[in-house]
């Protein structure tokens, strides 16, 4: 593993950004999830991760945050976090059948408070500078929904052996982030494309349907390039979507498989270590 990428990224003006209530799915996807099982636990959310609970990860790197005002976790039990002391401040809201059906329950009822931040609670390698470097960019779009990408050549480029999916386009490949942001009340309508597609996932090509043969055809040629999959998916979806290019690798990993949960621990041994040889150099130039 070659290491964690460090960038230096130029500072954006928050000043006038309106702050954002940020959603953390929390949920778990069926009775028993086999990764949470295997580690002990009855959610996900709870699996330590280099001695720490993913969902503790996530909530310390969004309350270090400014542009965050609220923090809301979804989950089906909340009982779950009465001993996590990082969640004093946060507040509950019952998951639904589905991450996409629990962001539009929440999203309807409160969506018309600001822009709504959603993210995962097990990504695990979420940093402040993440969360702020998405919610400026995200800002500053006319997009209703704005959605958080890594590139292929930064992610390989980084972790050559880690696995990834990636959308094949014309003019790059790109990876999710689990990083969204709903700016406007019209992202609702993004969202419920989102649920209905969970539907479609043993009739893929229903959903393939909805965008044309004709893009279809052009995609699997990788003759689609990013502008126009985004025009196309606006049109369909009937909300206006942007892109966020993260410049940190480490965004595009999440914990759904032992695999991953090995690459982040090893992330966040290397990440522990630079803090301890930065805090000991600190020291030394103090005396």
């Amino acid at each position: 593993m070659p290491g964690v990428t460090s960038v230096a990224v130029q500072p954006i003006e928050e000043s006038a950004l309106p702050p954002v209530t940020a959603l953390v799915l929390a949920g778990r996807r069926g009775p028993k999830d086999s990764l949470a099982y295997t580690a002990g636990q009855s959610h996900k959310a709870c699996i330590p991760v280099a001695g720490v609970p993913m969902i503790v990860r996530v909530l310390t790197s969004l309350l270090a945050v400014s542009l965050v005002r609220d923090i809301v976790v979804s989950i089906d039990d909340a009982s779950v976090l009465a001993d996590c002391a990082e969640a004093g401040g946060v507040r509950f809201h019952a998951s639904q059948s589905s991450p996409a059906a629990s962001v539009l329950d929440y999203f309807e009822t409160h969506g018309a408070q600001g822009p709504m931040l959603v993210t995962t609670a097990d990504h695990a390698l979420l940093t402040p500078v993440m969360v702020e470097y998405f919610c400026t960019m995200a800002q500053h779009s006319d997009a209703d929904v704005v959605v958080g990408v890594v590139s292929a050549a930064l992610f390989r480029a980084s972790y050559p052996e880690s696995r990834r999916t990636f959308l094949p386009l014309a003019d790059g490949s790109w990876s999710g982030t689990n990083l969204f942001l709903l700016r406007t009340p019209q992202a609702a309508q993004a969202v419920r494309f989102w649920v209905r597609a969970g539907q479609f996932r043993k009739r893929p090509w229903r959903l393939v349907s909805t965008f044309g043969l004709g893009n279809l055809l052009r995609f699997l040629l990788r003759r689609l390039d990013h502008p126009t999959a985004l025009a196309q998916a606006s049109r369909v979806l009937g909300a206006r979507v942007g892109l966020v290019d993260m410049p940190f690798a480490e965004a595009a990993i999440d914990v759904d498989t032992p695999d991953d949960l090995v690459t982040v621990e090893k992330i966040l041994t290397i990440r522990a270590s630079c803090v301890r040889t930065d805090d000991a150099i600190k020291q030394e130039n103090r005396v």
